[in-house]
């Protein structure tokens, strides 16, 4: 089993980070696992993404043409990659930033206010971990203790303060219905 992952919107969203977390959580299940980022020389404000493979076998390229899941933060992103989303895929968008509704009727589509419940929980730069809690959740993924684990890999010692804000923002998407 191989699934191909890409996060993108626009730099300063967290979506390096989002694609760590996930990348380190395949880690912690023994996958093979490609985590490759790509940002514009403005990094924050300019174009941001991530392309994360997890899968059972031998990564041979850490390219993704067409990926089975993206996650959308910003209109510009749900326009150049929803083309690009595999039939039978899996589109998350920050309905909070997009205002248009996916096109495409031959994949699964998740809207998430993500960045209006970032900040109605008091931690308004965390939506794109509540975007990955609920990407874990749509594929029944979402295990509390590897997803700690996978968080305590990726947030550094200055920021281990963190470590329980990001938690409460993926465990807001897992639940978010």
């Amino acid at each position: 089993m191989t699934r191909e992952y890409l996060f993108a919107g626009f730099g300063g969203q967290g979506l390096l980070f989002s694609g760590k977390v996930l990348a380190y959580k395949g880690l912690i299940e023994d996958k093979n696992v490609s985590w490759l980022p790509s940002y514009g020389p403005e990094m924050r404000g300019g174009t941001a993404n991530c392309s994360v493979i997890i899968s059972d076998e031998p990564v041979g390229a850490p390219i993704i043409s067409n990926p089975d899941v993206l996650v959308a933060m910003n209109l510009p992103s749900l326009d150049k990659y929803e083309p690009l989303v595999k039939a039978g895929g899996t589109i998350l968008v920050d309905s909070s930033l997009i205002e248009r509704k996916v096109e495409r009727d031959d994949v699964s589509v998740y809207y998430i206010p993500a960045t209006k419940l970032a900040s109605e929980n008091g931690a308004p730069t965390l939506a794109n971990m509540i975007l990955v809690g609920k990407l874990l959740e749509v594929f029944g993924e979402y295990d509390a203790e590897r997803v700690r684990t996978a968080l305590g890999k990726c947030v550094s010692a200055r920021h281990a303060d963190l470590l329980e804000l990001n938690l409460k923002a993926m465990e807001s998407g897992r639940d978010y219905e």
